[in-house]
């Protein structure tokens, strides 16, 4: 079973159904439902995603698309360590620095999954566009 990392703006496309990018994550969560795949996440993906979401959608709404995201996933805590590598980092978003470190913490994770890949060039996880993520995981 692939273990993957999903970047925020993955996260944001299926909730807030941005076409044509939500078809692949919806398939990508489908995948995580059915037991196919483990998604990671990272903590600081909680509050960017309420953020967004929070202007089009009532805090109801939001905290129960958060409530089934959190049942879906598995989260990364983010620690003073991912940090401080953030930090030190030549990511040019700091955001990203933390959703990679965040992946990079765990020594389990095949692929980090984003539509920003020019964004983690320097990434030594290999990285996959939603489109590609399915690809790879309907051919193993």
């Amino acid at each position: 079973m692939k273990s993957i990392f999903i970047d925020t703006n993955v996260i944001i496309d299926f909730f807030a159904n941005r076409k044509p990018f939500s078809i692949e994550a919806a398939i990508l969560f489908n995948y995580s439902f059915n037991k196919k795949i483990n998604i990671y996440i990272s903590a600081v993906s909680y509050n960017n995603i309420y953020y967004i979401l929070r202007q089009s959608c009532s805090h109801t709404e939001t905290i129960k698309m958060l409530t089934e995201l959190n049942e879906w996933t598995d989260t990364v805590e983010v620690s003073k360590d991912i940090i401080n590598k953030s930090l030190k980092s030549n990511f040019k978003d700091f955001e990203d620095a933390i959703q990679y470190n965040c992946a990079k913490s765990l020594k389990k994770i095949d692929f980090i999954v984003t539509r920003d890949t020019k964004d983690f060039k320097t990434s030594s996880i290999p990285i996959l566009t939603p489109n590609e993520a399915v690809t790879v995981i309907e051919s193993s």
